[in-house]
């Protein structure tokens, strides 16, 4: 009898603690039309599919919106019961986090040139030319990855570089405004700004020939978080793929 009223007991508590379990605080960031904000309202269509991953996993989560470097700082400072989105896999972020099944597959990256160096650019047939070209100034996101081929790509080439600490959208205003030569971008990115905002106009997008692909986009977790909650996870993103 004691025994089995002991076993009642320890059942019970493990059901209250499962309840009682925090939600997983999922981080998402500034990148429309992937995840944004828009008169107070939080859109995107990969913070939806994010939001009906977790929900059909049965994985409570509270969604919360963080600037990119501090995303990954909380990884890199281990913290706990946290989550995140549409991150690149590379090897720096897998020593702080653990990641799902892919999510998305992004299209390859394209040029966007201001117009006055557009003739400049268009020199260049190859993008290991392009980025000799030190009389160019590429502008570059801080704090973001554009792809382990195209990162190491910018590392070695020869361009001016002005760096940033700002979102996707102003560095292409800043591109706009004649602030850098040429960006490279997320096509999303671009074809969801260039129809909202007339300034933009006159920036000309470029593809080379061997611009890396696209590459895939993953929901990535602190190594706290359980093998089984990522095993949910996986089941749901499959759940989604096409049969």
């Amino acid at each position: 009898m004691k025994r089995h009223l002991l076993a009642a007991c320890v059942s019970l508590s493990v059901t209250a603690t499962a309840a009682g379990a925090q939600p997983l605080t999922v981080a998402w960031r500034e990148k429309p039309p992937y995840s944004y904000t828009e008169n107070g309202v939080a859109k995107g269509f990969l913070l939806e599919q994010a939001r009906q991953i977790f929900e059909a996993a049965g994985i409570p989560a509270r969604f919360v919106n963080e600037p990119q470097k501090r995303i990954w700082a909380n990884f890199s400072h281990s913290a706990r019961n946290y989550c995140s989105f549409g991150w690149y896999r590379l090897p720096e972020r897998e020593a702080v986090a653990q990641y799902s099944m892919p999510v998305h597959m992004d299209q390859p990256h394209v040029v966007l040139v201001q117009p006055a160096a557009l003739a400049r650019v268009r020199e260049h047939a190859s993008l290991k030319s392009l980025l000799g070209d030190r009389e160019l100034t590429l502008g570059v996101v801080d704090g973001v990855s554009y792809g382990p081929e195209l990162d190491a790509l910018i590392a070695a080439g020869a361009n001016r570089v002005m760096k940033r600490t700002v979102d996707t959208a102003t560095m292409i205003r800043m591109v706009a405004a004649g602030r850098a030569s040429y960006i490279f971008v997320d096509r999303e990115d671009w074809y969801h700004m260039r129809g909202k905002e007339s300034q933009l106009q006159s920036l000309v997008p470029l593809d080379f020939a061997d611009m890396p692909p696209g590459l895939k986009r993953y929901i990535v977790c602190s190594r706290d978080v359980s093998a089984d909650t990522m095993e949910r996870l996986n089941r749901a993103i499959a759940a989604r793929l096409p049969r």
